[in-house]
């Protein structure tokens, strides 16, 4: 990741365009605008940017086409930024493998905390030797696979362990419950969501001080969970 990262950013929207210009002008980037998806993938060709910024409503296509066709090649964090509040449509652009999506209008903090969340993400990729991630209190030891809170060692299942260390390998980013099911009952499992819901429940009562209310462990409701980076 260089100082100023490279920022693609695929909206149609000359007043949403302007907007993000003008939020983004006193923060350390660099930005490329353009308004449709032929535009965009041939600035992601060209320009390798470092993170993207993506409407899904284009006037020559469906943002959706652009994440397929960027994930056949590139790795580059992608945030989606759409007026599409439905949870099937936030589901479909994560499970296409977007990092993150943000239903406007949405305030330039948040989208600010998660564009470094995916940055930080994009910049981990390539470094296996960090296998220790803290967040707050809790400790997860990926390569001993031992898991602390407060100092206090936890004793979780294997599934458990394999859930949290998911979660742990992509701090921050929303993972869908299809993705959850994929990666750890492997494929043909992805309409059984009880999977999920019962072993996270056992795995917040091992790691959350009230599972009840959770702050490592949070929902995306009706889309899937995310361990808070903090």
């Amino acid at each position: 990741m260089s100082v100023h990262p490279l920022v693609l950013l695929v909206e149609d929207d000359p007043s949403m365009r302007r907007f993000l210009r003008t939020s983004l002008a006193s923060h350390p980037f660099r930005l490329t605008e353009v308004g449709t998806l032929s535009a965009a993938l041939a600035a992601a060709t060209s320009e390798s940017p470092e993170l993207v910024l993506l409407d899904l409503g284009l006037p020559d296509g469906e943002g959706l086409s652009l994440i397929e066709q960027l994930r056949g090649w590139s790795r580059v964090p992608i945030i989606v930024l759409s007026a599409r509040s439905h949870e099937s449509d936030k589901v479909a652009a994560l499970d296409a493998g977007a990092n993150d999506y943000l239903t406007k209008p949405f305030s330039v903090n948040e989208l600010l905390a998660r564009m470094r969340v995916a940055l930080r993400q994009a910049a981990a990729i390539g470094h296996p030797a960090d296998e220790i991630v803290e967040v707050e209190a809790l400790r997860i030891d990926l390569s001993r696979r031992e898991v602390t809170i407060d100092g206090r060692a936890l004793h979780l299942t294997p599934i458990e362990f394999r859930m949290l260390a998911l979660f742990a390998r992509n701090l921050g980013r929303i993972l869908t419950h299809r993705q959850i099911l994929v990666e750890i009952w492997g494929p043909g499992r992805e309409q059984e969501l009880h999977y999920v819901r019962v072993h996270m429940a056992g795995l917040r009562r091992k790691v959350e001080r009230d599972p009840a209310r959770p702050r490592f462990l949070l929902t995306e409701t009706g889309v899937g969970y995310r361990l808070a980076d903090r």
